[in-house]
């Protein structure tokens, strides 16, 4: 499920929703890594469940330093340099994306790294709701970090990760990339003049060579210490022509299908709300835990 409403935290967000939401969207359904799922891709505000869960959640006394922690970030947000456009979204999206998680009884969450912090606080959450009303309604879900490329990171700055927000359009690869742009941005993202050793372990130091080497692993699916068996001691000139082939010849049918699916909006539309009753007919059950857990009615 898609998480929505948070995003009208700052107020350039809804112009921007209606220009880009298509493209979005379609890079989703059009990511080979998502086909497994198309049948649950909704939009979380396609379902009030998700907001009333965040509701019930969001109230619980003595969540201490859990919640305290995203009211300094909000805060911090919030006195920075766009302090009068922004708004309390910016306190409660954590508690709401947790909600998003706990609504579906997820074991398992992809995250980054970076990202861990966010399932603690899903799991403060639904720890603290078992025990102060006796039940087992929410599952604590475990993070999933991917064992290989868990972290990309930009082809400009090998030290910060790769993100679309970055100002610098060459320091990522975006999903309309065309096969000729790809091949640019690898062929110019950053190294040293050091060729590449035998092992990661001597990469540690070199950020921008280790993140090209995570990525030819990842795009491969091969071990990275196999990554630099083939190209010990050889220099960029060589490896990145390499690594742009491969990222073109796995990106290509990608960004095709994205650029097919951009042009539909009625396909894309269609395949979110199929999604969302399906999505709504898992999380009714939970949300009717929820309420009994508290003494409410069912809500069925």
């Amino acid at each position: 499920v898609i998480i929505g409403l948070a995003m009208f935290a700052t107020p350039e967000i809804i112009d921007l929703l209606r220009r880009e939401r298509a493209i979005s969207e379609s890079g989703k359904l059009g990511s080979g890594w998502l086909q497994g799922f198309r049948d649950w891709l909704s939009n979380w505000w396609l379902s009030l469940r998700c907001a009333v869960i965040g509701c019930i959640v969001g109230a619980l006394p003595g969540l201490g330093g859990s919640v305290v922690d995203w009211i300094a970030y909000g805060h911090a947000v919030q006195t920075g340099k766009n302090k009068e456009g922004s708004s309390i979204a910016l306190y409660a999206y954590p508690v709401l994306q947790a909600a998003d998680v706990l609504l579906y009884r997820a074991t398992h969450v992809p995250v980054g790294e970076d990202q861990k912090q966010h399932l603690e606080l899903a799991r403060d959450i639904a720890e603290k709701f078992n025990t102060d009303t006796n039940t087992e309604t929410f599952v604590l879900p475990e993070p999933y970090i991917g064992k290989t490329a868990a972290r990309i990171m930009s082809l400009r700055d090998g030290s910060a990760k790769m993100s679309k927000s970055d100002p610098s359009d060459m320091s990522r690869i975006n999903l309309s990339d065309d096969s000729d742009l790809i091949a640019k941005k690898v062929r110019k993202a950053r190294t040293d003049p050091e060729p590449l050793p035998e092992t990661m372990d001597e990469l540690a130091e070199r950020p921008e060579a280790r993140n090209l080497v995570t990525i030819y692993s990842a795009l491969a699916n091969v071990p990275a210490n196999d990554v630099l068996a083939e190209f010990a001691g050889k220099g960029f000139g060589d490896f990145k022509p390499a690594l742009a082939d491969l990222t073109v010849s796995v990106l290509e049918p990608v960004s095709a299908r994205f650029n097919e699916l951009k042009g539909d909006v009625t396909a894309i539309d269609s395949i979110l709300q199929a999604g969302a009753e399906k999505a709504a007919a898992a999380a009714e059950p939970v949300l009717s835990d929820a309420y009994r857990a508290l003494g409410l009615l069912s809500g069925r």
